[in-house]
């Protein structure tokens, strides 16, 4: 990402609104340590927990400068766990969820992470907030059946089950249905990040996501969908006909409101939302690197 991009991102970041100099202050910070260690650093997280962090971890050094990287689906995850909860991180890339789940909130989880080097920094993360009883994590992908798959290797947060024609590098990974994978366990909450293969996942899942107990989905479905053959409009019918109605929140009121259609990044999916939103109004403050949420 070009600096004035990055510099931009931060100052118009909504956790950064009272704290905009410091949070360009982290950033210069950041570039400067991670440049003269080699390896990873140790970061603050959420509320005592860390991050193992190198240059170029998009999405994570993101929470170095802005204390969460994705504000209102990160903050809704927080806000909608207790401990003894169980939650679920389809694409879990190096387990900022996890650790929100599992060490800021007190929930136990399950982590799928399909690419090894990935994988890697996923058990490290878990490692560093000694979360090893409390996440379970999983070198494979989830898809529609078990079998095996091709996955691009080298593009970090943006790897992805390779499409017919794709010509870069490659791995073979394990993949694992949802229903099979959590053998009965429902997650109360669940966070699907695949670009572009959630149509696999709601395969492999029918039952997951049909039970009452799964409260809520956070998930984006987009065009990507169409090259792995699904559409769009299908699946987020496919997710209303298991009773879910697509939201919005706002972690800084705590306000989640009903939405028409799908929409931008990450969509949140809700069941009973009710009994979400008293979970949200009423889950405790957590300390980030730039106040509370």
């Amino acid at each position: 990402m070009k600096l004035a991009n990055v510099v931009s991102y931060i100052w118009q970041h909504p956790l950064n609104r009272n704290g905009r100099t410091a949070a360009l202050v982290r950033f210069a910070k950041w570039q400067m340590r991670s440049r003269l260690t080699k390896g990873k650093l140790r970061v603050p997280f959420v509320e005592g927990t860390q991050l193992a962090v190198s240059r170029g971890m998009t999405g994570a050094t993101g929470n170095i400068y802005c204390g969460l990287h994705e504000p209102d689906d990160m903050g809704f995850v927080l806000h909608m766990l207790r401990p003894g909860d169980f939650f679920a991180d389809v694409g879990a890339n190096v387990g900022s969820y996890s650790v929100l789940a599992a060490g800021a909130a007190g929930a136990d989880a399950i982590a799928f992470e399909p690419v090894p080097f990935t994988f890697a920094d996923l058990q490290e993360n878990i490692a560093v907030n000694q979360l090893q009883g409390r996440v379970e994590v999983r070198n494979e992908a989830v898809g529609a059946s078990a079998s095996s798959i091709r996955f691009s290797a080298a593009m970090g947060p943006m790897n992805h089950v390779m499409a017919d024609g794709e010509e870069i590098a490659s791995i073979e990974v394990p993949v694992v249905a949802l229903d099979i994978a959590l053998n009965g366990r429902v997650p109360i909450a669940m966070k699907v990040d695949v670009e572009g293969f959630e149509g696999a996942v709601l395969e492999g899942g029918p039952k997951t996501f049909a039970d009452e107990r799964l409260l809520a989905v956070v998930m984006e479905i987009g065009e990507q969908s169409s090259r792995y053959g699904y559409n769009e409009v299908t699946l987020r019918q496919q997710i209303k006909d298991a009773g879910f109605v697509t939201c919005a929140y706002d972690a800084t009121k705590r306000d989640l409101t009903v939405r028409a259609a799908d929409f931008g990044s990450n969509t949140i999916f809700v069941k009973d939302i009710d009994r979400v939103r008293e979970r949200l109004t009423t889950a405790p403050r957590y300390r980030l690197c730039n106040g509370t949420i």
